[in-house]
């Protein structure tokens, strides 16, 4: 990783990075008053929200459909989840007995039965039957009794588990049918040149997840070639605005499309991509650079400024824009900005986003400062709205793509837009049809339909984003099928909503460092993919080589200078790492006696006190993280994802095995059930030795060293023979934090 490389752009990307991860409230309450509307204005939004609403539900009793899939099966439903899960895991399971077992463990317990006959759809009910069909065969199997059901069981147990599992794939795939376009692209543009499929644009969107190998992306990049010589022969010389166009994934076009590799990534990948943006201008049709998680946003932007520099003067170009992320509304000025600079226009296609659950996940696990997406729903509403006013008012650096199946954001966009018609709208393939049949007819506006094109097997992640993304109790998709629910609700203000409310970071999401409640913080983590704080970490590690010295410690005597050696750091070069000594017979038969005699005193200290100094040390470890960090690249040769999670594995260790000591010594005092107290001590066992693995020098080193100390024992810690600076340091600061040098020893 090269910290120092320089971002490309204006300070338009400083107020980009500024709002990484910006304080949620600050940052609703700068968009509620650019999301408003006068009174007058918002009484016809919501009046054409309500009428959207009604003629979706008459819509949906004539046909189903996904929508009604989505609702039958919602994420607040075991057989939604029974059925998310074997889609999630299907594909990732590459053996036919672990799918039988897996099959076997969740299909069976859910309760298909309880849906047949709950929609007047006959996609839901045929999907419900076969997995009716699956989990009674299950069932069956393992039932005892006689009968039909005994008989059933011999015939699958004849013919064997593939059956069943087969039946399961059939399920998915009634449901994969209903999201995907066709199996190729020649198959999806003739299904989209229907007579049915005439009266919208589309973008398709090859499938395929992330490229792992060079191989990969050249099969990516080929498929997506191949795709625009397809669909550039049906374009009819429409333009990119009218035409069909392509949606591509820069993932599938590097396997290592991450901040870390930017030098690599700008150099490789984005001759790639002007590749097939040129062959898409040779045919005049459109493309859009889709958005994917938020880590990949700032090499995204530096990726479309340098394709855009190749483009000026042509407006088929575009991107993605997720309106859950904080940064959405200065990613438009920076847009903009860079439309005046080139002289072109930008196709915008407006989303709220599919990465949500990953985004609040991977900030609590990397023990971030916040979240990139806001944590509320109506939040996200009023960032898109506020998006949607200045894409709107600025025609000449944005083509408008409005992509929702959400009514009152629909009527809202209408509202803003009044007689003008140069935009569009945009929606899934198998979803909204009954929404925007109802939309283009009555306002004559475009509508594109985003068609995924792939095979069952690249449908998979696909599908499980769509289940997350439609399935949850909160998306409009599922809101809109539950006729019991008052459309009231449904065109809610957001505006009005979130100015209602005491606290508009959702509390039930607790930020990254609150993680762990009352218990514990969770380590402090440092944003890999944020160039501001790369610069920031950079110029905290020491820029010098650590040439220092690592020798035996005991009782706070360090010794062996007199024979220490060099240790060459692992990185290759002439880089020394330190001087090391290792310990000899009378080193450690000092450091045993010490460590006896020093353990009735630490013992008798109390858990309490022990704890509040594995405490201390976690503290003054990150504190200094950028300097453990430096330790483990140069000795351990670790990365600088790899360092920073071993400094926040080792403080996280620290502070756990302290929360545990806090809590068994608690209950092991308090009065039992007849009011007597334990007659035992939660107490130490003598002398206990530590030793660890060189590929975790600091955290698996820390973590046996709190565990002990913890519980009441002193320690000798030996390291490994390859990473012993590492532990020297810890141990010194263990010493600093307050642990006595006759209690833990190296």
């Amino acid at each position: 990783m090269n910290p120092d490389t320089t971002v490309r752009g204006n300070s338009g990307r400083a107020e980009i990075s500024r709002l990484y991860r910006a304080d949620e409230a600050t940052a609703v309450l700068a968009l509620l008053d650019r999301a408003e509307l006068p009174r007058e204005r918002w009484a016809r939004v919501e009046a054409e929200a309500r009428r959207l609403v009604d003629a979706v539900r008459a819509a949906r009793k004539r046909e189903g459909g996904l929508d009604a899939f989505l609702h039958q099966y919602r994420l607040d439903t075991a057989e939604g989840v029974v059925l998310l899960c074997l889609a999630e895991a299907l594909l990732r399971i590459p053996d036919a007995d672990t799918q039988d077992r897996f099959i076997r463990d969740k299909m069976a317990d859910a309760d298909w039965r309880k849906h047949l006959g709950e929609s007047d759809s006959m996609f839901v009910n045929a999907s419900t039957w076969a997995m009716m069909l699956t989990g009674r065969i299950l069932r069956w199997e393992q039932l005892a009794a006689g009968g039909i059901e005994a008989v059933l069981a011999r015939l699958v147990a004849r013919s064997g588990e593939p059956i069943i599992r087969q039946a399961v794939r059939e399920a998915i795939r009634i449901l994969g049918r209903q999201f995907v376009m066709g199996r190729t692209i020649g198959e999806a543009l003739e299904r989209a040149g229907s007579a049915e499929a005439r009266a919208y644009r589309h973008s398709f969107d090859m499938l395929g997840e992330a490229a792992r190998t060079a191989a990969d992306a050249q099969r990516y990049f080929e498929a997506y070639a191949g795709a625009i010589s397809a669909i550039g022969a049906t374009a009819g010389g429409k333009g990119p605005l009218a035409a069909p166009g392509i949606s591509i994934k820069l993932s599938a076009l590097h396997p290592r499309y991450e901040w870390s590799q930017r030098e690599r990534v700008m150099r490789e990948l984005v001759p790639r991509l002007v590749a097939l943006v040129e062959a898409a201008r040779t045919q005049d049709i459109g493309v859009t650079i889709d958005s994917e998680e938020a880590d990949r946003l700032d090499l995204m932007l530096d990726v479309l400024a340098a394709v855009g520099d190749a483009l000026k003067g042509w407006d088929g170009f575009g991107l993605a824009l997720q309106a859950y992320q904080k940064r959405a509304p200065a990613i438009l000025d920076w847009l903009a900005s860079e439309s005046a600079r080139t002289g072109r226009r930008w196709m915008v296609r407006l989303v709220k986003g599919a990465y949500w659950d990953i985004e609040i996940k991977r900030g609590q696990e990397r023990g971030l400062e916040g979240y990139p997406v806001y944590t509320r729903k109506a939040a996200t509403d009023v960032c898109y709205m506020a998006c949607a006013k200045t894409l709107l008012a600025n025609d000449r650096a944005f083509f408008p793509q409005f992509a929702t199946h959400n009514a009152l954001t629909i009527a809202y966009v209408l509202e803003l837009a009044g007689a003008r018609r140069d935009f569009e709208f945009q929606r899934l393939h198998g979803m909204g049809e009954a929404l925007y049949r109802d939309v283009v007819a009555k306002h004559s506006v475009a509508c594109r339909v985003y068609a995924p094109v792939g095979s069952h097997e690249d449908l998979l992640p696909y599908l499980v984003r769509r289940l997350l993304e439609n399935g949850a109790n909160s998306s409009f998709v599922n809101r809109i099928a539950d006729e019991a629910l008052p459309i009231e609700v449904l065109v809610e203000n957001p505006v009005t909503r979130l100015r209602g409310k005491k606290h508009i970071h959702n509390p039930r999401i607790p930020l990254p460092r609150d993680l762990f409640g009352t218990e514990r913080p969770n380590s402090r983590g440092y944003d890999l993919s944020d160039p501001t704080v790369l610069t920031e970490l950079s110029a905290a590690m020491p820029r010098a080589p650590l040439v220092e010295f690592a020798g035996p410690i005991v009782a706070s005597e360090e010794r062996g200078r007199n024979r220490a050696r060099e240790a060459p750091s692992p990185n290759g070069g002439p880089l020394v790492a330190g001087l090391v000594a290792e310990a000899d017979a009378d080193d450690v038969a000092a450091a045993l006696d010490a460590a006896e005699a020093a353990f009735p005193a630490w013992d008798a200290l109390g858990v309490e006190k022990r704890a509040a100094l594995l405490d201390r040390f976690a503290d003054l470890l990150e504190a200094r993280i950028p300097e453990f960090m430096r330790r483990c690249i140069i000795e351990a040769g670790k990365t600088w994802s790899d360092a920073l999670g071993e400094a926040r594995e080792a403080i996280d260790l620290a502070r756990y095995y302290a929360a545990r000591a806090r809590e068994a010594f608690a209950e092991r005092v308090l009065p039992g059930p007849t009011g007597e107290r334990n007659s035992w001590a939660l107490g130490g066992r003598g002398v206990f030795v530590a030793i660890s693995p060189w590929n975790f020098p600091l955290a698996i080193f820390t973590g046996q060293i709190a565990a002990a100390l913890a519980a009441g024992n002193t320690v000798i810690a030996k390291p490994a023979e390859q990473t012993p600076l590492i532990a020297a340091a810890a141990v010194k600061l263990f010493h600093e934090a307050g642990v006595p040098g006759d209690v833990l020893q190296l």
